[in-house]
């Protein structure tokens, strides 16, 4: 039956296997089959799933291929496999934030999201890893350990949404889906080489994601949002996890803000490069200019305080169920002798954490601050995208982003800023890979608007999808 090669259907997004099924050109069970198969063959260099459930997956496949017997009258993605998160609850798999005291904690229903795709048809193949609790832009736990980057597996994947982006770079799922507070979606995109979207605040249920946030300040910097290959299936996602409606008339001239050539956040020449090759293309497109987006220098800071707020306290609690949070001792034990239970990456952002946690007055002066910037941004927004980098340069050496952001010497003001800023003021981000830097690794840039403005976000990311690289599936086995 199939009419695809392997290399074919691994290389399609979730929209054109949904339509290659929908019009009996191939099989359910043979895409998802393809699809398993590959990503066992992936993984073995990647580290990038933590729980999968191909036997199950495989019967599901093969149901859905006899309802397609009978029937049209199927979800958007029906009969796509796709991957999800660790940290998102599926029914029946494992929800463990990567801590070892959760190794056996099963959820026994379906987050909203997860419950919302299966509706639509998707067949869930696996779970990918995260660091722990998704505390920081690096994927590695003691639970499951580390995930590679899918171009060179010495470099970082990113975080949270490690796992996600570097199975979905070679090709070990169609789509999936990830969640973002501090560029979790957005680092992992562009270390990886994959689209990604992270929605405006309060865009896209938060129940059934853990860590679940319930600080309200920093409940508005977080998203959980989609991964994938093009940015069509992003925005097929995105309607489908959210309650989006087109609010952006496109026939209106749109600007195009880029940040000032000489601004004090690095940049590497490979991505200096980069921008001006995107500014010179919407200069074709639309209106250009160079200027700091409101509030932007200030991003960075904010982040940190809203991150630390309370110091952390139910993230700790969370870390250290049965004790007085001891995550200095902690730190120093793993540091020492690697015995801890819990990552040092984590131990080290919570010592942050208590370090930087504001005062109940600055909290109260950076509601305020919102009250007023909310309205200011979305004026500024109202037919305007911010063109932004994501990272100074693309994939480092493990461990390396780590050292970068969470710094005593405060670091993360510089490194920070570029996807700090739509988490802090909750504005929807969609990340497209660009190009590639001289030693072959992805490197991608940002569309930053207001919530409203999605579909804005989409038709130009489309544009600039057709223009540059956008997706390339990559292949680390054909590399060691």
């Amino acid at each position: 039956m199939p009419t695809f090669s392997i290399d074919q259907l691994l290389d399609m997004d979730a929209t054109a296997l949904a339509r290659a099924i929908l019009e009996k050109r191939v099989s359910i069970y043979d895409v998802v089959s393809t699809f398993i198969s590959h990503a066992k063959k992936e993984n073995v260099y990647i580290h990038a799933i933590v729980e999968d459930r191909f036997e199950d997956a495989l019967m599901e496949a093969k149901d859905k291929d006899r309802l397609l017997e009978t029937t049209t009258q199927v979800g958007p993605l029906f009969g796509v496999p796709m991957s999800v998160k660790e940290s998102f609850n599926v029914q029946g798999m494992k929800t463990t934030g990567g801590l070892m005291h959760l190794k056996n904690n099963i959820a026994d229903q379906d987050a909203p999201v997860i419950q919302s795709l299966k509706e639509a048809g998707a067949i869930i193949v696996c779970k990918t890893n995260t660091p722990a609790l998704c505390f920081c832009q690096e994927t590695d736990n003691k639970l499951y350990g580390r995930t590679n980057n899918a171009w060179e597996h010495s470099h970082t994947a990113g975080g949270s949404s490690g796992g996600e982006a570097a199975l979905l770079s070679v090709g070990g799922a169609a789509v999936g889906i990830g969640s973002d507070i501090g560029g979790s979606i957005r680092f992992p995109s562009h270390f990886n080489g994959i689209i990604g979207f992270k929605p405006g605040r309060h865009q896209v249920s938060s129940v059934g994601h853990f860590p679940e946030e319930t600080i309200p300040l920093q409940k508005r910097m977080a998203g959980s949002g989609p991964m994938g290959k093009s940015v069509r299936d992003m925005e097929l996602m995105y309607e489908l996890m959210s309650s989006y409606t087109q609010t952006n008339d496109l026939s209106h001239p749109i600007t195009f803000n880029f940040l000032p050539q000489r601004q004090p956040y690095p940049l590497n020449d490979a991505s200096v490069a980069m921008m001006d090759k995107v500014e010179s293309f919407m200069k074709t497109i639309g209106e250009v200019d160079q200027s700091y987006p409101p509030f932007f220098k200030d991003s960075a800071t904010i982040w940190q305080e809203i991150m630390s707020i309370d110091g952390a306290k139910m993230m700790k609690e969370a870390a250290f169920p049965e004790h007085k949070t001891p995550y200095i001792q902690s730190y120093i034990k793993e540091k020492l002798f690697g015995t801890s239970t819990i990552h040092a990456y984590l131990s080290w952002a919570f010592i942050g954490a208590s370090m930087f946690k504001p005062s109940q007055q600055r909290i109260g002066e950076l509601t305020s601050l919102f009250s007023q910037g909310d309205e200011d941004l979305y004026t500024f927004y109202e037919n305007r995208i911010s063109v932004l980098p994501v990272y100074h340069s693309g994939a480092l050496p493990h461990g390396e982003v780590y050292k970068e952001i969470f710094s005593i010497k405060k670091t993360y003001k510089k490194f920070m800023p570029y996807v700090a800023y739509a988490n802090v003021w909750g504005l929807p981000s969609l990340t497209i890979p660009i190009t590639m830097d001289d030693n072959q690794m992805p490197m991608a840039i940002q569309l930053v608007s207001r919530v409203g403005n999605e579909d804005l976000l989409f038709s130009i990311g489309k544009h600039i999808e057709k223009q540059f690289q956008g997706y390339v599936r990559s292949s680390p086995s054909t590399r060691v």
